[in-house]
C-alpha cells in the first residue's frame, strides 16, 4: 500500500512540474511575440532615367530606422543631371545646356520577407526640391556661378518596388523601380515642364538591421 501511495504522490508531483513547464514555455511565446527588432542603415545608390527623351542619371542618399525588418522610417536625399541640346545659344554657350538639381523628403519602406534571404518592398519618397538649366561645358569646367533665383522648386511624390538581398546582418543591395510624380517647374524662358517619368535603381545599403536581437534563454535559466 505504501508503494502504491509513493508512486501515486510521484505522479502528481511529475504532472504539477510538466504543467508549469508547459506555462513557462507559453509565456516565454508570447514574451517574444512583443519583441522587436531594431536596425539602423546608411543607403547609397543610383539611378537611371528619362527626361523629354534624354539619359539622366541620379544619385541617392539614405538614413533610415528599420522596425522588425518590416518597416524603415528615414530621409533621402537624390541629386540628378540631364544634358540636352542648346536651344537658347543667346543665353549659354556651347551645344549642350544641363538640367540639374536634386530632392529630398520623407522615406517610408514597407517589407515583406524581411527576414529571407530574398525580400519585397515598397518604397515611398513624399518631399521637395529645387532645379535649374545651366551651360553643360561651363558646367565642366567650374564656371557656373547661380543663385536662389536660378532655380525653381517643385513638391516630388516617388513610389517604387525593391528587391532586396540580404548577404549579412550588417549590408543589404537594393534593386528595383522608381515613379516620379512632381509638380511643374517653370524655368523662362524654357517652357513650363515637370521631372514625372520611370527609372531603374541599384544601391546598397550599410548598417545593422537586427540590432537589439533578443537571444535564447538557456536550459535551467
Amino acid at each position: 500500500m505504501k508503494t502504491q501511495l509513493t508512486l501515486l504522490l510521484l505522479l502528481c508531483i511529475s504532472t504539477v512540474s510538466i504543467s508549469q513547464t508547459k506555462e513557462t514555455d507559453d509565456y516565454v511565446e508570447f514574451d517574444d511575440r512583443k519583441n522587436v527588432v531594431h536596425g539602423v542603415y546608411l543607403g547609397f545608390g543610383a539611378q537611371y532615367g528619362r527626361l523629354d527623351g534624354e539619359n539622366t542619371g541620379f544619385g541617392t542618399f539614405k538614413l533610415a530606422y528599420v522596425a522588425n525588418q518590416q518597416l524603415e522610417i528615414g530621409f533621402a536625399v537624390s541629386g540628378l543631371y540631364n544634358e540636352r541640346e542648346n536651344t537658347r545659344p543667346d543665353l549659354f554657350d556651347g551645344d549642350k545646356i544641363a538640367l540639374v538639381g536634386g530632392y529630398a523628403g520623407f522615406h517610408v519602406e514597407p517589407i515583406l520577407f524581411g527576414k529571407r534571404f530574398i525580400s519585397v518592398s515598397f518604397p515611398l519618397l513624399i518631399g521637395g526640391g529645387l532645379v535649374t538649366y545651366t551651360g553643360a561645358e561651363a558646367l565642366d569646367n567650374d564656371e557656373v556661378d547661380l543663385d536662389r533665383s536660378d532655380f525653381d522648386d517643385f513638391f516630388i511624390v516617388q513610389p517604387g518596388v525593391n528587391i532586396l538581398y540580404n548577404f549579412t546582418r550588417y549590408t543589404q543591395l537594393e534593386t528595383g523601380i522608381r515613379y516620379r510624380i512632381t509638380s511643374e517647374y517653370d524655368l523662362s524662358p524654357f517652357k513650363k515642364d515637370n521631372l514625372n517619368g520611370f527609372s531603374v535603381v541599384i544601391g546598397i545599403k550599410v548598417g545593422i538591421f537586427n540590432m537589439g536581437r533578443k537571444k535564447p534563454i538557456k536550459d535551467g535559466f
